[in-house]
């Protein structure tokens, strides 16, 4: 008989989603398990940055500041196709630059935070077969010392492109198969000058080298790939490719990884079935152009790790979870269409150079080229909260800035007060506190605190993530009903967590 194990969530994929996930789920007290079928962590990082938006949902738990503290900051977004950047400063974010930091270090923190609040990580374990019932989920996997059945009330599949919870679950994943490749290699060039820092236009291709410490990492097109696209890349091949490319051949002294990826484009027709939820590449797979597929990620497990807790404690109001896909997929197909566009701009068509002649003049303009950022990079996601009033509140359905606040005397930013994880009823500058009895007994936390500028705003209702879901703007006009504010994203006061305190800002800055 094989070992057993009962979780209340259990997730397969050690990668930023799932040990995100794992970080938000233990610290509400869920008991959650991770199974990776990589005995060991990756040696080598696909993905180098943190964007702005990932960053502004970090801070809102508490997580900003180990990446903060190790990143390097970067004033523009990344962008790929057209000469242009993106100018950070003055979009809408309390985090205006891109942070450069490897995905490995990114998984390890995630993991170091999730293991503190008490998650398992069983490494070595691969998933074989998944069924569901009315009450949650059988899982078996493949482990180093035999089989293991793990069972579950939940199953979130974040296992990446070829997912094999979602293949489990029989949830389609429609889209367009890759139609060109690119080669990526980790490298150290026999003379350093061969290969400079930068992009690179040879008469047979673009090469883009970025320099790391003690090696360059090349991309360029793969001019000949293998029927087999797990087929791996040799040595001779990526040397070839490259000297077709710049129509020279560079020696290069160690070659410390080399790999594939394409740009299929493919977006799960579900995020939920039944019991069974997905995130990250298993939801969606998208060209690597504008580098957002980790930042993707983290926003997929921000959104749902809330929503599955208090559904996990029973506190979750009807609907919360089904949010979760309501939100998240049309993000997903946003980040499709902008990472396709930004592929077809960094093709060699010809039919294409008056696009990027008139769209590199338009981006010229800094207002211009910050909204796009703004676009690109998520910050102006706006969830739909019930209020359909052309007058609503700018901050209604967004991520509400990181405001300087004194509350009850003592200073602290409001990314500290949503850290609670509880939902957030807050009132500025003495302004009365509308149906306090009403919001404590709904498992939220009331505030009353001084604040600067609140920008027209008297009182507000956050989500747990922070996303404000009610706003009475000053001269009492307020976005919708609060009571159904409320009632559609608190739920009861069941299992909620203590009151968040208020001080220093964990992940401040």
């Amino acid at each position: 008989m094989s070992p057993s194990l009962t979780t209340d969530v259990l997730i397969t994929g050690a990668g930023p989603a799932g040990l995100l996930l794992a970080c938000e789920l233990a610290a509400e007290g869920i008991d959650t398990t991770v199974i990776e079928r990589d005995a060991e962590r990756p040696q080598r990082s696909r993905g180098f940055n943190l964007n702005a938006r990932s960053l502004d949902l970090l801070a809102r738990r508490g997580l900003a500041a180990p990446f903060l503290a190790e990143g390097w900051p970067t004033p523009h977004g990344p962008f790929t196709g057209l000469p242009v950047a993106l100018p950070m400063p003055g979009a809408a974010t309390d985090h205006p630059f891109t942070l450069g930091i490897p995905q490995l270090r990114i998984e390890q923190i995630l993991e170091e935070h999730a293991l503190g609040h008490g998650a398992r990580l069983l490494r070595g374990h691969r998933l074989t077969a998944l069924d569901q019932g009315p009450e949650g989920t059988t899982a078996r996997a493949d482990g180093p010392d035999g089989p293991v059945e793990i069972t579950a009330g939940h199953t979130v599949g974040c296992d990446g492109g070829r997912s094999t919870v979602r293949k489990q679950a029989g949830v389609g994943f429609p889209g367009t198969e890759a139609s060109s490749w690119t080669l990526l290699g980790d490298v150290v060039p026999a003379d350093t000058d061969a290969l400079p820092p930068g992009p690179a236009a040879g008469p047979g291709g673009d090469v883009l080298v970025l320099p790391r410490t003690g090696y360059v990492r090349v991309l360029l097109a793969d001019p000949d790939p293998p029927a087999d696209r797990d087929a791996p890349v040799t040595p001779e091949g990526f040397a070839r490719a490259l000297e077709h490319a710049l129509g020279r051949p560079v020696p290069l002294a160690e070659h410390l990884w080399l790999t594939r990826f394409g740009d299929a484009a493919r977006l799960a027709d579900r995020y939920r079935a039944g019991r069974v939820l997905l995130a990250g590449d298993a939801a969606h797979v998208h060209p690597p152009a504008g580098a957002v597929g980790v930042n993707v990620a983290i926003e997929d497990a921000h959104n749902l790790g809330w929503k599955l807790a208090r559904t996990v404690r029973g506190s979750a109001p009807e609907g919360l979870l089904d949010s979760y896909e309501a939100e998240r997929r049309p993000a997903a197909e946003r980040v499709l269409a902008a990472t396709r566009a930004q592929a077809l701009l960094a093709g060699r068509d010809p039919a294409l150079e008056p696009l990027k002649d008139l769209l590199t003049r338009v981006f010229d303009r800094p207002a211009a080229a910050t909204a796009l950022a703004e676009s690109l990079l998520g910050l102006d996601t706006a969830h739909p909260m019930g209020a359909a009033d052309p007058g609503a509140h700018p901050w209604l359905g967004r991520l509400a800035p990181d405001l300087d606040l004194v509350a009850d005397g003592r200073r602290t930013r409001l990314s500290a007060l949503v850290a609670g994880r509880r939902p957030l009823l807050l009132a500025f500058n003495g302004a009365d506190l509308p149906l306090p009895e009403r919001a404590e007994a709904a498992g939220a936390a009331v505030v009353r605190a001084q604040c600067g500028d609140p920008q027209g705003a008297e009182a507000v209702l956050l989500r747990p993530d922070g996303h404000t879901a009610w706003v009475r703007a000053r001269g009492g006009r307020a976005t919708g009903e609060l009571e159904d504010a409320l009632a559609r994203w608190c739920g009861t006061a069941g299992g909620r967590l203590s009151a968040p305190a208020t001080g220093p800002v964990p992940g401040g800055r």
